[in-house]
């Protein structure tokens, strides 16, 4: 994969050998000595990772990274703190200030190209998801992470771990930002993975008789664990471990010993990413959602039966088997938007769809077609059973008024063609021009009436 790193530092040797690295493997790399022209550059351009030296005159890295995860346009550009300062406490304030990894100089070779490809992997998801969803509009997604970049509530983690004191020290060291469940074999373990929700996975590399990574292979490889973070706790110096974890889809890792505050760090880091693409996500759903719903009705839209009764028509004619259309329009509707009020209109179609979807059966799908007129499509059913259906619609509208919220009744009444795939009728178009020539035959001859389109 290709993406566009930018690595900042004001060191140029350091500048050249990082920007020769990445260029080997055929990424596209910005390069700045300063804090000030890597904010520019983010806020300016696309950015899909940024490699951020620490220790900088005037604005040092913590500063510059504490600024991007700041501002909302750059706040899901992973970056990765490159640093002399190898410290436990270092890593946690940089942690703390946003950083989704530290890399020690000097830097190791393997573990550059893995992370960056790791955290451009993420990058590129979470773009989908934000590009997706820009025709909705601005949308909130700091719902459940705090003003101060806190989570607002506690992680739910899942631990394996084939050791009982490691088990423990982990446990106490999380034990004030999440609730841990510790499983000591692997295999129960992917099952309550996919069975409960979990903001994150850790793994512990301990198992004297089970590969870790065969364990986050299997995560990642599961639908319901496919985008649920994977820390891997790895030996000191075990970079092939590391290197293939990165690769397998683990999002991040911590070695051996464990300090408990870079822990609790790197914990809430990932807590909060999965909590961002998770409400990206929902959103998505919704917006998707939106894209096939009638807002007023609830009821599915055009667009949608436009789509699925070609799916539902073909699948008819692969097995043989009937299906009919059912065309409504609610009588004289223009008069009741005249006399009461478009408020009072919206009601009556509100309470028109409310009957409809009373009245159609489970496998029926019910759309509000434009306006008044809603449509009914019955796989599996003939043109008799239809009318059948049809008629106790047109029933259940003429015999109970429509009581608006005024107190007014209103005495509502709605005509209705039908028709099916009878021998001529070859494409779902054809089918809906039967079922409105229909539906203007029973307007046309008094409304108030069901009328099936002629063979």
């Amino acid at each position: 994969m290709t993406a566009r790193i930018l690595v900042v530092d004001d060191i140029e040797a350091n500048l050249k050998f990082l920007e020769a690295r990445l260029l080997a493997d055929y990424f596209d790399v910005v390069c700045t000595d300063n804090g000030r022209d890597a904010l520019a550059i983010c806020a300016g351009g696309q950015v899909d990772v940024i490699l951020l030296d620490v220790m900088m005159p005037e604005m040092d890295g913590f500063e510059v990274c504490e600024r991007l995860k700041a501002d909302p346009a750059t706040a899901h550009i992973p970056v990765v703190m490159v640093t002399a300062l190898d410290q436990p406490a270092d890593r946690v304030r940089g942690l703390k200030a946003g950083a989704d990894d530290f890399l020690t100089k000097p830097v190791n070779d393997l573990q550059l190209i893995s992370r960056v490809k790791s955290l451009a992997r993420l990058k590129t998801m979470s773009d989908e998801l934000r590009d997706r969803l820009k025709t909705a509009g601005s949308i909130d997604i700091q719902e459940s992470i705090g003003a101060d970049g806190h989570i607002e509530k506690p992680g739910r983690i899942l631990l394996i771990d084939g050791r009982a004191s490691s088990q423990e020290r982990i446990v106490k060291a999380l034990k004030p930002v999440a609730e841990v469940c510790a499983w000591s074999d692997p295999s129960n373990a992917i099952f309550e993975a996919t069975e409960n929700p979990y903001d994150l996975v850790i793994i512990n590399s301990n198992f004297d008789d089970f590969d870790p990574l065969r364990l986050c292979s299997q995560l990642r490889s599961l639908d319901r664990t496919r985008f649920l973070p994977l820390l891997i706790v790895t030996e000191q110096n075990d970079d092939a471990m590391v290197v293939r974890a990165l690769d397998l889809g683990v999002n991040d890792y911590i070695i051996r010993p464990i300090d408990p505050n870079e822990l609790v760090a790197r914990t809430l880091s990932q807590i909060k990413r999965k909590r961002f693409n998770d409400r990206l996500r929902e959103d998505l759903a919704q917006t998707m959602e939106l894209a096939v719903i009638d807002g007023l009705t609830g009821l599915n839209n055009r667009r949608y039966l436009d789509l699925h009764l070609k799916t539902l028509f073909n699948r008819a004619a692969l097995r043989g088997r009937d299906i009919s259309v059912c065309m409504t329009d609610i009588d004289c509707f223009k008069q009741v938007n005249d006399l009461y009020g478009h408020e009072a209109g919206d009601e009556v179609l509100k309470e028109f769809a409310s009957r409809l979807r009373s009245t159609v059966r489970g496998a029926d799908l019910a759309c509000r077609y434009g306006g008044e007129e809603f449509v009914v499509v019955m796989p599996d059913t003939s043109l008799e059973t239809a009318a059948v259906v049809a008629e106790r619609l047109r029933s259940i509208i003429e015999d109970r008024p429509f009581v608006l919220r005024s107190g007014q009744h209103l005495q509502i009444t709605a005509s209705m063609g039908i028709a099916s795939n009878l021998a001529g009728v070859d494409s779902p178009e054809q089918l809906m021009r039967q079922a409105d020539r229909a539906l203007y035959e029973a307007k046309r001859s008094g409304r108030n009436r069901v009328v099936a389109a002629a063979a």
